[in-house]
């Protein structure tokens, strides 16, 4: 019986035409090749599926998944980590490239330090036609993600500003037990890399093989990244930076902790909500808007409905 790669790619994707197959290229001329790719599509209505077929036609190290209707981005991503069977994971976009040697450098990391659960290599930016713009200088490998202590940790990753592309860093599948691991709200991501910087270090190895796509999409207003995230909550008052916050608290009790590390957790998130006051504020006034706008609509239709009666009595 053949065994499992030592490492899954998680690669959830929905309508990536456009950059897919840069995507693919990079992560099949990886140096280190015992790896499986799981395609997870979103059932695309593009040309995803056909591209993805060709893909996996030529390289048996492809599994490709699709699913019957759109689940949103978050339970894509969960789909990704439950079809695969290995000791390491690493989730991939559809619209970034990995350079060949990135899979190499993270493996021999997590294999020399047990105690490291994710690595991530530096990063640029490039743009829609994949020329470079910059590169992005992560605030979290100056800091302490690779502390001995859970707390200091969980400091840095709440703390810090900082885009989540340690999200697609290679990380130990042991660690990723926490059920959901995204949930359908804006900005899950960030819960779960604190939850990982809980379970044990980070590291980052010092060279740039990772390129990172910037184009029109990342700016979609909330409403739009709400639907991304959960075609179930399209309907629902969005409260991200709450929803946040009752993360970080569920991570702190879920991950067995020291009591002293978990009360040095709690003291943290207690300092991160006046830090955040301003977004939890506007949270409560996008939802008391909607809510109004939802009201306002609902008593328009019942009007709309005794006036249509009141005629039919007539």
């Amino acid at each position: 019986m053949k065994n499992s790669p030592r490492v899954a790619i998680g690669l959830p994707v929905y309508n990536g035409e456009n950059y897919l197959r840069h995507a693919l290229d990079g992560i099949l001329a990886q140096t280190y090749t015992d790896f499986e790719l799981i395609i997870s599509d979103n059932a695309s209505t593009d040309r995803t599926q056909e591209i993805c077929l060709a893909y996996a036609a030529r390289d048996a190290r492809i599994r490709y998944e699709r699913a019957n209707i759109n689940l949103g981005a978050a339970k894509n991503f969960n789909r990704a980590f439950e079809l695969a069977n290995s000791e390491y994971f690493m989730w991939a976009a559809h619209d970034d490239i990995m350079a060949p040697e990135l899979l190499a450098r993270c493996v021999e990391v997590l294999d020399r330090d047990p105690s490291v659960v994710l690595c991530h290599v530096q990063i640029k930016i490039i743009d829609d036609q994949g020329h470079v713009l910059t590169a992005y200088d992560d605030a979290l490998k100056l800091h302490r993600v690779a502390s001995e202590q859970p707390h200091e940790r969980f400091r840095d990753l709440i703390m810090i500003p900082h885009y989540c592309f340690d999200s697609y860093g290679l990380i130990r599948s042991s660690a990723l037990t926490m059920r959901p691991i995204f949930e359908g709200y804006v900005s899950s991501d960030r819960n779960t890399l604190a939850e990982l910087g809980l379970i044990g270090k980070y590291h980052h190895v010092p060279e740039y093989l990772f390129f990172a796509r910037d184009h029109p999409r990342r700016a979609w207003p909330l409403w739009k990244w709400v639907e991304q995230f959960d075609t179930a909550r399209v309907n629902q008052i969005p409260l991200p930076r709450w929803s946040l916050l009752w993360g970080y608290m569920r991570s702190v009790r879920r991950v067995p902790l020291p009591l002293i590390e978990e009360l040095h957790c709690g003291l943290l998130i207690g300092a991160w909500i006046p830090r955040n006051a301003r977004g939890l504020g506007k949270d409560l006034v996008v939802a008391t808007m909607l809510l109004g706008k939802r009201g306002l609509k609902q008593i328009t239709q019942i009007g709309q409905k005794r006036s249509r009666l009141s005629q039919s009595w007539r």
